[in-house]
């Protein structure tokens, strides 16, 4: 069964969608069950360019993504959803909408943060943008090699909470 995560940031144009594009491409390299979706709470209707040429540089196909709401996850056909990771900290601190779970125990999904400083506010024109964007990337790919070393299958709800949580203090 694929393991559906979810990454949430305000404005999915960013960090969300840096979050989403390596999962995806890890966990095919990896070959391991596991899709990411990326959403936010008031989605800007478009991806930062700098994340788009972050994730295209380190080979991670971007066609098709989109700047989306939350909402999108909330109706009865949206994917089971295992995990909801936030990764900006203003998305962490709002109330998450009911998205409808894949946990063992037919719960809500398993919810943590993984917090990364805004890219796009990096100084050094876009050079600096650029660096910092690359930086954001790598770090959110060491996590999600985390993610995926998990045995997601195997964790109940309250295992799988603690090892994310112990995935964001790395």
């Amino acid at each position: 069964m694929t393991t559906h995560v979810l990454i949430l940031c305000t404005h999915n144009s960013a960090r969300s969608v840096l979050a989403e594009g390596m999962l995806n491409h890890l966990a095919a390299r990896l070959g391991q069950d596991v899709r990411a979706h990326s959403a936010g709470s008031a989605p800007s209707g478009r991806l930062n360019p700098f994340a788009l040429e972050a994730l295209s540089q380190a080979g991670v196909e971007v066609a098709g993504y989109r700047s989306k709401s939350w909402d999108e996850f909330t109706t009865p056909d949206a994917p089971p959803l295992s995990i909801v990771i936030t990764v900006c900290d203003s998305a962490a601190a709002e109330a998450c909408p009911v998205f409808f779970g894949a946990n063992r125990d037919g719960g809500q999904p398993v919810k943590v943060h993984w917090g990364y400083p805004d890219p796009s506010n990096a100084e050094g024109g876009d050079a600096g943008k650029q660096r910092a964007f690359e930086l954001t990337r790598q770090a959110i790919g060491y996590r999600m090699l985390q993610l995926l070393a998990l045995p997601l299958a195997s964790l109940s709800p309250a295992e799988l909470k603690a090892a994310l949580e112990q995935i964001a203090k790395s």
